[in-house]
């Protein structure tokens, strides 16, 4: 059997993310020998999805090997059974009653569990590429917003509530909780940024340099209490006054242009057993088939660029002990440089992931006849409602098990803030408390993994880009934390594609004929 060193590439990619899977299978149909590495052993890096055991194992390598990966603090949770449960030492309860976790391998939990507007471009990308045969999709429904209680809940024992964020005209006059005159205003809202461009020539010298809650109560007499469900909308993780109009209106016009594009009743799909990395790895095996040498378990330990007329300038020391020469190499810088220091300008966020015995069915409504029932809903708990006002919101996404996440019976949640440090550990710990209490008694938490990750929003406004090291190396920017997926990261994945594949033309990008035998990848 060939070495990786007998052969000469033209590219090593480094990491088997979103990105550079989705790069390696299109450079594979290019024509090009492609060298795709990860120093785990498991495919997927910031987008992996593991089992019970293999998310332990994940949380120990994390902590031995500080900045070689995007997180760190990773720590599992275990919940011994309190009074409240039923105990095998006596009791009035037989044992088997027992909420209990399942075999490891019953578990797929997602490290980042982004979503797909169905308008999005990587669905596209999926189609054109034939990949979408391999994958099977589940929707995305309803939007939840954690709110004060009312005096009347209140006296009825009820310390906080959920509300269903309405999401088009027949939702917003369905609602019992608006009065009529908000009722008015958020028409006004959804009708004003509903209009394709040429029928509203304002819109493009509109203002949208204001924060958020501003723009919405100036120019549209929205209230505060109706403020922050309109962010929930736009997915924004930051506070009302640090989200930019210019930010939120766009993905809100997002959100509602794409329900109904796929199916009545969503605007949002997941792909079944760990999303994004479900994906990647379905990328993984197209590229393959077209030619694409996979190593895991193999990372690099040196990289030099001799920056020369030589054909293959890139050489590098690979941890298996081998050397390879490559035209060209790319990864993310953890991937390229796992050993340096690299001073990054990231975001960092709290994340969790919670096991919970319980079906969470009140989440998960059929809103329009002949709609498939949804598999995931978006909560956001709005800083004050955790007792927090200057914080940023707690986004919690809950997939039920017909995502093939968990056994029936059971749900995974997954939590996220745009914070750290106890004060961001406590909010969210906060936040899937008092979901899982709302369900009753019956809801029990059997296990739990929270842990820290680097990465990049858009809310800043900047796109994505490769950054050039030297003039045959690049790295792609630190993970997106962005709860749905980006289309720029399509964009930047292109621009990759083209920087390696050279004189492809632009239009043929991700886009590829039937292969024989492709069905069976």
């Amino acid at each position: 059997m060939d070495t990786l060193a007998e052969t000469s590439w033209d590219v090593v990619i480094a990491g088997t993310g979103l990105a550079q899977s989705l790069l390696a299978l299109s450079l594979s149909r290019s024509g090009k020998k492609v060298l795709h590495l990860d120093q785990n052993p498991y495919y997927g890096g910031s987008e992996a999805a593991f089992s019970l055991d293999e998310a332990q194992e994940w949380v120990n390598s994390v902590n031995q090997h500080p900045g070689q990966s995007p997180f760190e603090d990773a720590k599992v949770i275990t919940y011994p059974l309190d009074s409240s449960q039923p105990s095998s030492e006596g009791g009035d309860h037989p044992s088997d009653a027992r909420p209990k976790l399942a075999a490891s391998r019953a578990y797929t939990l997602s490290l980042s569990p982004h979503f797909l507007y169905t308008r999005s471009q990587l669905i596209s990308v999926l189609i054109s590429s034939k990949v979408y045969r391999q994958l099977e999709f589940m929707a995305v429904g309803s939007w939840w917003i954690h709110s004060e209680p009312s005096a009347e809940n209140s006296e009825l024992g009820a310390t906080r509530s959920f509300h269903r964020v309405p999401g088009n005209r027949e939702d917003i006059f369905a609602d019992t909780h608006i009065s009529m005159k908000s009722k008015r205003t958020l028409m006004r809202f959804l009708r004003h940024i509903s209009k394709p461009a040429d029928e509203d020539s304002e819109e493009t010298e509109e203002d949208l340099s204001a924060p958020f809650g501003d723009y919405l109560s100036s120019k549209f007499g929205i209230p505060e209490d109706l403020q922050s469900p309109l962010l929930s909308l736009s997915l924004s993780q930051q506070t009302l006054e640090d989200t930019s109009a210019s930010h939120a209106v766009p993905r809100i016009k997002r959100h509602l242009a794409s329900i109904g594009a796929l199916g009545p009743g969503f605007g949002g799909v997941i792909s079944k057993y760990g999303g994004g990395s479900e994906i990647l790895q379905v990328a993984c095996r197209a590229s393959a088939v077209g030619g694409g040498v996979y190593a895991l378990d193999t990372g690099i330990q040196s990289l030099t660029d001799k920056e020369s007329s030589d054909e293959y300038p890139v050489e590098l020391q690979l941890s298996n002990g081998e050397s390879v020469r490559t035209k060209s190499a790319i990864g993310t810088v953890w991937d390229l440089y796992p050993t340096q220091e690299r001073p990054l300008s990231c975001a960092k966020f709290t994340r969790s992931i919670t096991v919970v015995a319980s079906d969470f069915t009140s989440l998960f409504p059929v809103t329009v006849e002949g709609a498939p029932v949804p598999a995931s809903a978006i909560l956001m708990f709005p800083g004050e409602t955790l007792g927090s006002p200057q914080s940023p919101p707690v986004y919690l996404q809950v997939h039920s098990s017909d995502t093939g996440d968990c056994p029936r019976q059971q749900s995974i949640i997954y939590g996220s803030i745009s914070m750290t440090g106890p004060e961001g550990q406590t909010l969210l710990e906060l936040a899937v408390d008092r979901l899982i209490k709302a369900e009753g008694p019956q809801a029990v938490a059997l296990w739990s993994m929270r842990y820290n990750q680097q990465g990049r929003l858009s809310n800043d406004g900047s796109s994505p880009t490769i950054q050039a090291h030297s003039p045959h190396v690049y790295s792609f920017p630190p993970p997106s934390l962005d709860l749905a997926f980006e289309d720029e990261n399509i964009d930047m994945i292109k621009q990759a594609w083209l920087k390696v594949a050279g004189d492809e033309d632009p239009d043929d990008f991700m886009i590829f004929d039937d292969r024989e035998g492709a069905d069976d990848m």
